[in-house]
C-alpha cells in the first residue's frame, strides 16, 4: 500500500543551520527491507549494499539496448533537440552538454528505462516500498574537458533545498558508455552512509543556478573529506556499457574531470519511497525548481518487464 509521507515537525538532519560544520549519525536504515529468497538481488548484493552503501550490476542491459540509449543519448544531445531549455546545463565555461534534466519526460526510450523493472523493482526492494522518480538526469563528460563533480552527499542537498525528510532514496546510475579508471568514473566512501555530515552556512537565493555547474554549498570541509578517506577509503565504480550502479542518498561521492578523448555518459535516476515526499526545505527558503524535484502528488513507477530493444 501506498504511504502518504507525514509533515515532519523536527529535523533529525539539520544543515545549512549555522556556521559550524557537524557529524551525526545516521537515523534511518540503509536497506529497510528484509531479503527473501524471491528478491531481486541476492542476500550477498543486499547485505553488500547495506554495508558500502553502493552497488555495482554487471550488464543489467544488453548490447541493443544499451545500443538505442546511445543512439537516443545522442539525439538529446544534439543541436536542435527539443529540450526544456531550463533542463540543460552546459559545462563551466563552455557550451559542451552536461547535464539534461528531466530525461523520463523528454524521451520516452528514457521515460521505459527509468520504470523498467530491472531497476525500480530493486530499488522499491531496497526502500521496502513502491518508489517514484524523484529528479532524473543525463550526465555527460565530453573528451578532453569534461568537468569534474566534487564530493558531496545527494541527500544533504536534498533534504536541505528540496524537502526530502529521510533517507529513503536510492541513485540508479546506467552506464551508456564504459567507464573506467581513467575517464572520471564515479567514486565513493564505503561506509560513509552512516554519517550525516551537516554543513556550515546558509543557502544562497537560487543556489542551483551555479551548484548545477559547480558545487560549492552544501559539500564537507576538506578536513571532513580527509577523516571519511581515512576511515573509509576511496573506490571506484567502473563498468562497461550496461552496467548499473546503485548508492544510498546519504554515499559520500564525486568523480574526476575527464581529460581522455572519449566521452562519459550515464542515465541517472533517483528513486524515492512513496512515503518519504517532499516537504518544504529544510536549509533553504524556497524549494529547487520542478525539474531537479518531483513534487506535488508523484506516481509510483509501473515496473515495466520488456525489453528496451
Amino acid at each position: 500500500m501506498t504511504m502518504r509521507a507525514l509533515q515532519t515537525k523536527t529535523d533529525d538532519y539539520p544543515s545549512r543551520s549555522s556556521g559550524t560544520e557537524q557529524w551525526l549519525e545516521r537515523k534511518d536504515p540503509v536497506f529497510w527491507g528484509k531479503w527473501t529468497p524471491e528478491a531481486p538481488l541476492t542476500r550477498t548484493e543486499a547485505e553488500s549494499f547495506a554495508k558500502k552503501g553502493y552497488l555495482v550490476l554487471k550488464s543489467l542491459f544488453t548490447p541493443q539496448e544499451v545500443q538505442a540509449l546511445q543512439a537516443e543519448s545522442a539525439r538529446l544531445r544534439a543541436p536542435g533537440a527539443k529540450l526544456d531549455k531550463e533542463t540543460l546545463i552546459t559545462e563551466p565555461g563552455s557550451d559542451d552538454v552536461r547535464t539534461i534534466f528531466q530525461l523520463e519526460q523528454q524521451s520516452a526510450l528514457f521515460n521505459r528505462l527509468a520504470n523498467h523493472k530491472r531497476l525500480a523493482a530493486i530499488a522499491s526492494f531496497l526502500l521496502d516500498d513502491e518508489v517514484y522518480i524523484h529528479q532524473s538526469r543525463l550526465n555527460y563528460k565530453p573528451g578532453y574537458a569534461g568537468k569534474e563533480f566534487y564530493w558531496h552527499s545527494d541527500f544533504e542537498t536534498w533534504h536541505a533545498e528540496d524537502g526530502m525528510p529521510r533517507m529513503r532514496a536510492i541513485s540508479a546510475s546506467v552506464l551508456l558508455s564504459d567507464n573506467d579508471a581513467m575517464n572520471g568514473p564515479l567514486m565513493l566512501m564505503p561506509g560513509s552512509q552512516d554519517h550525516f555530515i551537516a554543513c556550515a552556512g546558509e543557502t544562497p537565493e537560487d543556489n542551483h543556478k551555479s551548484s548545477l555547474k559547480k558545487q560549492e554549498v552544501g559539500v564537507p570541509s576538506e578536513e571532513s573529506l580527509l577523516k571519511l578517506a581515512e576511515t573509509f577509503g576511496i573506490e571506484y565504480a567502473a563498468g562497461d556499457a550496461g552496467t548499473v550502479i546503485l548508492f544510498d542518498c546519504n554515499t559520500m561521492h564525486g568523480s574526476n574531470g575527464n581529460i581522455t578523448p572519449f566521452p562519459r555518459s550515464n542515465a541517472f535516476f533517483v528513486y524515492n519511497a512513496m512515503s518519504n515526499q517532499l516537504q518544504a526545505p529544510f536549509g533553504a527558503k524556497k524549494p529547487r525548481p520542478a525539474f531537479l524535484a518531483n513534487r506535488g502528488e508523484p506516481k509510483p513507477v509501473t515496473l515495466d518487464p520488456e525489453p528496451l530493444a
